[in-house]
């Protein structure tokens, strides 16, 4: 307990997408809102992000002429897909907030015009997936639009872990915390404390009615009139809690998510009874081991395959991050590791042709590629076989497989190349897609299926592929109002939860680019909505 105390209407605990849209909608309501953040920068895992929005039926999808049937075939596409009766009441929830939300952020100068770009549903097999996908992406935004406040937005994972430079524009995840920083100060009753780390809940009763928490390092106790908006992402750098749930990798270093994210508020949930769920579960990735020994999130190629220990291929390399980072978690689990390690095995081909590194192919690979062993190159592929571990005979034959697949460009085993994600990933980045698919520019294809390329062109490469994540799934269970619920299903007055610490309203699964991110902000728009209508 701390003498020293401040007073608020809403305490958010989280400056990630959630945290701050959440504080924004509650402060430009009348409400004294805090937004604390454990760390000196804001942003969370959003800041690494794309910040797409997976949100049927807002504005920006209707310009973009899709009509507005397609929220009903949405809705049919999430319960297929989610196949959860359970979460239905949250899946309307979402649906009809993503539209809400969007409409009240366009009236802001700050938020400005969203946009709708052309990433397809990820579950393409399913009755209401659509090719045009239904994600959405805010404007990007000058740097020196922010003032003083542009020093303490996150920077980029790749900046942050390997130094990249910067440029004069904030763009995705970054675009996103900027503009709601700016609109929630700007609103005259949001607060930021930066360096603010949540130890505790303040227990009322049977309500919750503050925070306790170390503010540069001294207690403090900050009360919420209204209520607490948990919004500090999942518990992914915590080694003890992914044992503990079993949560894939055990190793909390290869996570993409933010280092800061260790479950505090998760904890503090459970300490004052919430009900959890999905806690096995994480936003699955695919990784490519970087120089310093950690995986980052690696979405699909175009030359090469992956092959497990036993030297065969296991998946369409090409699939959904998420889907290719469950069967990787999969084999981990029922082959004893088959498939975790995995590697990527290319040729020089594809190495001249592609580039590597996050890199263009006008861009050297540096040399530390090499000598970590990060990359391996070997004259043949029985001795890159031995080089990273797996049978010669077996490597040779899964090649050769594949190799056989690239003349008549149908892959017989896992199908690459013949989905929209497929060929809309691949346009993203440059390559061709193929005629039939109208909603990208086609560009020159190089055989009938262009996503299948021989790997025959001497020396070979092999890069090590691990099981990451971008945050983990499971968390509190809430309400369609983002309340969080204890263990008799009812909710714990003044307390809410959204993005990564609130269990994903998805299941499992995920449904298309933005499902994370929008989710955090649909319940953060929620819990802010049901904040400014509660009374004492």
């Amino acid at each position: 307990m701390s003498d020293n105390e401040e007073n608020y209407d809403v305490v958010v605990v989280g400056s990630g997408g959630g945290g701050l849209i959440g504080g924004y909608i509650a402060a430009s309501r009348g409400l004294r809102t805090l937004v604390i953040e454990k760390t000196d920068q804001v942003g969370g895992t959003t800041s690494y992000s794309g910040s797409g929005l997976w949100f049927p039926g807002s504005a920006p999808t209707r310009r973009a002429g899709i009509d507005d049937t397609d929220v009903e075939a949405a809705r049919q596409y999430m319960r297929k897909a989610v196949n959860d009766p359970g979460r239905e009441e949250l899946q309307d929830a979402y649906l009809s907030a993503g539209i809400a939300l969007i409409d009240e952020l366009e009236q802001s100068e700050w938020f400005q015009t969203f946009e709708h770009q052309p990433v397809p549903d990820y579950l393409d097999h399913l009755e209401g997936a659509t090719p045009h996908g239904r994600s959405i992406f805010p404007p990007p935004i000058a740097v020196n639009e922010l003032g003083d406040k542009a020093s303490i937005v996150r920077k980029s994972i790749y900046t942050e872990r390997y130094g990249h430079t910067e440029d004069e524009m904030f763009v995705g995840g970054r675009a996103l915390i900027a503009r709601a920083l700016s609109a929630f100060l700007e609103t005259g009753n949001g607060v930021l404390k930066l360096n603010t780390a949540l130890t505790g809940l303040v227990v009322d009763g049977d309500r919750i009615v503050g925070v306790e928490a170390l503010s540069d390092g001294e207690p403090v106790r900050l009360r919420a009139a209204r209520g607490v908006l948990l919004a500090a992402g999942g518990f992914e750098h915590n080694a003890e809690l992914r044992a503990k749930y079993g949560t894939l990798p055990s190793n909390a270093e290869w996570s993409d998510g933010v280092d800061s994210n260790v479950g505090d508020a998760l904890v503090a949930g459970i300490a004052v009874g919430a009900e959890t769920d999905l806690m096995d579960e994480a936003w699955y990735v695919p990784g490519t081991v970087q120089p310093d020994g950690k995986p980052v999130f690696q979405s699909g190629i175009r030359g090469g395959i992956w092959v497990n220990g036993a030297g065969e291929r296991f998946v369409n390399e090409l699939r959904p991050y998420d889907q290719a980072g469950h069967v990787i978690r999969d084999g981990e689990r029922e082959a004893e590791g088959s498939h975790a390690p995995a590697y990527w095995v290319f040729d020089h081909k594809a190495f001249e042709r592609d580039g590597f590194g996050g890199k263009g192919p006008d861009v050297p690979v540096s040399a530390e590629w090499f000598e970590s062993g990060a990359l391996k190159k070997a004259d043949s592929l029985e001795e890159l076989a031995e080089l990273i571990g797996v049978p010669p005979a077996a490597l040779v034959d899964s090649v050769k497989t594949f190799n056989g697949y690239v003349e008549d460009g149908v892959d017989e085993e896992f199908h690459r190349g013949e989905s929209a994600w497929d060929q809309m990933f691949q346009f993203i980045v440059g390559y061709p897609a193929l005629p039939e698919q109208n909603f990208v520019v086609p560009l020159p294809a190089e055989g009938p299926n262009p996503l299948l390329t021989a790997t025959d062109t001497p020396p070979y490469y092999a890069a090590t592929i691990l099981l990451s994540d971008i945050g983990t799934k499971g968390g509190l269970k809430t309400d369609a109002s983002a309340r969080v619920l204890g263990a008799d299903g009812q909710p714990i007055g003044g307390l809410y939860a959204t993005g990564n610490t609130m269990a994903a309203m998805s299941g499992p699964v995920y449904l298309g680019a933005g499902t994370p991110i929008g989710s955090s902000l649909a319940f953060a728009y929620r819990a802010a909505l049901d904040l400014a209508d509660t009374t004492e």
